[in-house]
């Protein structure tokens, strides 16, 4: 039996001679190589920490000692070392998590995947020790060096320098390969020595000391620190750090178990805010990742562990590329288009634009916000900024839209990737939140086309609008054919009539009439149309149109509303707040009295799945939208006292 197997929690980890670490670490590695090649995955970032993992669980004691994962998609060891070594289901239905998630343990905490929010937690789990008298527990938090580039991580940095007598450990895992380790016991006894509680009163007295000192006594303390500072500073990037007021140890070979281990150690028995910088590589021990400079393979799709080759390969173009490509293009036509990236030039499609035009792309780093507010700058500096960012990263910077871009009727182009469900990499990334909260921007416009036709189209509508901001939004997935139209109304495209069905209805013998008009966004056309087909088959007539733009709401919708018995909007968002939401209240406005029916996303944290599966569970499928609009069909028409007792037993369930 392999050591990895033996490993059933941390406490089994800990009893493991020291000796026997290196195998393990082995061992481990060529696990995931193969476990998340089968499923697909985060493999970089967790080739990049097995050492460090082990590290954290050698030295403290999870789950009373909390260790916090930034991000969490590296923490696939850590779930190895906490007794969860089925990898078979990876991001699948009913199996295990690409991120922590509490329900499958005690020793995750953080389960959101979202970064530079490790240290906020950090400080609040450490503040609740300190008010309930646990001294005995510590915290651990491990974030990136990506993810420090986020201001909420600077924001938890300043309040945690600011009690120096709490116990908090933050562990920066920098695999930008840009430091060299301090090696030496010259480094590692001036680390101790930094760490101690005699050093720190040495300090103290010296200060009161030479402060107290008539006339030369505040320039001595100050020459003599500055002299510390800068031979600190020569040796080590700690500077900052520790002017904030954090005790530094490293840089530390994050592939040295015993030198990690070291480390946490002092830090651990240090009464106060340590920070140990680790170096790591990552995709350490699997030489294609090692290869793959772009990013590592930092994620990656089933494939074959031995030739990289994918084990399902695409079937047609990706949302993401469509954009890219039309970016370039654009580029070439348009010299006051800019781009904007938050830490993900590559996964939001910018890479051939980067490469044409290295220039007018910036990539602000995890600072969704600060992208927000540069981009009003841009804008109004007299570029056209498109900021390219996952929907579920923008829910991070809506005050900057809001009162920043929108306030100041500024010219600037979301493009949101993600969009709607995106199935295996679990809740936190579902885009399903954006046309709900936009909503309430004044003079924000959004787009969802339904094909890489119409994204090509209202992207480029979108740039030519400079006086407010524009939104295009697509989910994760292929494009799939074009959804042709047979009309327009208004600014819709309407993609199916009741005469378009020709024939007579099976079931009654006699011509479908026109009773439903279904309001599809986006990639859900296509299921519209099949849910027209379904209806028609009942003899049921529906038309079905494409708003294109679904905020505002196009002033020819409550007209052609009033034409049917009721309305029906299919949409991948939540159900609160979204488009179906936006068509009642306009509605409304106008006057048009019909039942108004949403089918969406349930406002509720949704598990890990593929697409399919998630929108399947979740009632977005053509057989079930066409049946439940058949039920509410039937109830606009049911006797007053039948809809009473409908509606009774509805509530009743």
């Amino acid at each position: 039996m392999s050591l990895l197997e033996n490993i059933k929690s941390p406490q089994d980890l800990k009893a493991l001679p020291a000796e026997n670490l290196g195998q393990l670490a082995e061992e481990i590695r060529q696990f995931l190589v193969h476990a998340v090649a089968a499923t697909g995955g985060h493999l970089g970032p967790n080739l990049g920490v097995v050492e460090l993992s082990l590290a954290l669980h050698r030295v403290f004691e999870s789950p009373a000692d909390r260790i916090l994962w930034d991000t969490g998609h590296q923490s696939y060891v850590h779930k190895l070392l906490t007794g969860r070594q089925d990898f078979s289901k990876l991001r699948g239905k009913g199996g295990m998590s690409g991120y922590p998630s509490r329900a499958e343990s005690e020793h995750d905490v953080i389960e959101n995947s979202h970064a530079s929010t490790v240290l906020g937690w950090a400080d609040g789990l450490a503040k609740a020790n300190e008010v309930l008298g646990r001294t005995d527990r510590h915290v651990a938090a491990v974030i990136g060096d990506g993810a420090l580039t986020g201001g909420m991580a600077w924001e938890a940095l300043n309040n945690i320098a600011a009690a120096r007598d709490r116990p908090l450990i933050i562990v920066v895992n920098d695999n930008e390969r840009s430091y060299a380790p301090t090696i030496g016991g010259l480094a590692n006894h001036l680390a101790t020595l930094r760490t101690t509680d005699g050093y720190e009163r040495v300090l103290s007295w010296g200060k009161q000391i030479l402060q107290r000192t008539p006339v030369v006594g505040q320039p001595l303390y100050e020459s003599l620190h500055g002299a510390k500072k800068g031979f600190k500073d020569a040796f080590a990037p700690q500077g900052m750090f520790e002017d904030l007021g954090l005790k530094y140890l490293g840089p530390i070979d994050g592939h040295d178990i015993a030198a990690v281990e070291s480390a946490l150690r002092r830090a651990k028995r240090f009464h106060g805010p340590v920070l140990v910088h680790c170096l790591t590589e990552k995709g350490r021990g699997y030489r294609p990742a090692l290869e793959d400079e772009a990013d590592r393979f930092h994620t990656v799709g089933a494939m074959d562990p031995l030739t990289c080759e994918p084990l399902a390969p695409s079937s047609g173009q990706s949302w993401t590329s469509a954009f890219g490509d039309e970016m370039a293009r654009i580029g070439a036509e348009r010299p006051d288009v800019v781009a904007i990236t938050a830490a993900m030039l590559h996964p939001v499609g910018l890479t051939k634009f980067a490469a044409a035009y290295p220039d007018r792309v910036w990539d602000v780093g995890i600072a969704e916000q600060h992208a927000a507010v540069s981009a009003a700058g841009l804008a109004t500096g007299g570029l056209h900024p498109v900021f390219a960012v996952y929907a579920t990263f923008l829910n991070r910077a809506f005050d900057q839209v809001l009162m920043d871009v929108a306030l100041h009727k500024c010219g600037v182009t979301f493009v949101l990737d993600r969009a709607g469900i995106t199935g295996t990499d679990g809740a936190s990334h579902n885009g399903m939140w954006d046309m709900s909260i936009l909503q309430v921007v004044p003079g924000l416009r959004i787009a969802a086309p339904r094909d890489a036709d119409q994204l090509r189209a209202q992207l480029r509508e979108a740039i030519d609008v400079d006086d407010a901001p524009t939104v295009i939004r697509y989910p994760k997935e292929t494009v799939g054919e074009p959804v042709p139209a047979v009309d327009r109304v208004g600014g819709m495209d309407v993609l199916a009539r009741p005469e378009d069905h020709k024939g007579t209805d099976s079931l009654s013998g006699s011509s479908a009439r026109t009773d439903v008009l279904l309001v599809t966004v986006g990639t859900m056309a296509q299921v519209g149309l099949e849910v027209a087909e379904l209806l028609h088959a009942r003899g049921t007539g529906c038309t079905v149109v494409d708003p294109r733009w679904v905020k505002p709401v196009d002033e020819a919708l409550p007209e052609l509303a009033s034409r049917h018995r009721l309305v029906a909007v299919v949409e991948d968002n939540s159900r609160t707040g979204g488009v179906g939401s936006a068509v009642a209240l306009a509605l409304a406005d106008a006057g048009v009295d019909l039942p108004v029916r949403t089918f969406g996303i349930p406002p509720q944290f949704l598990a890990h799945a593929k697409r399919g599966e998630v929108l399947a569970d979740i009632g977005l499928t053509p057989v079930e939208i066409a049946g439940r609009v058949s039920a509410a069909l039937a109830r606009t028409t049911a006797p007053a006292a039948a809809r009473a007792f409908e509606i009774s037993e509805e509530n009743h369930l």
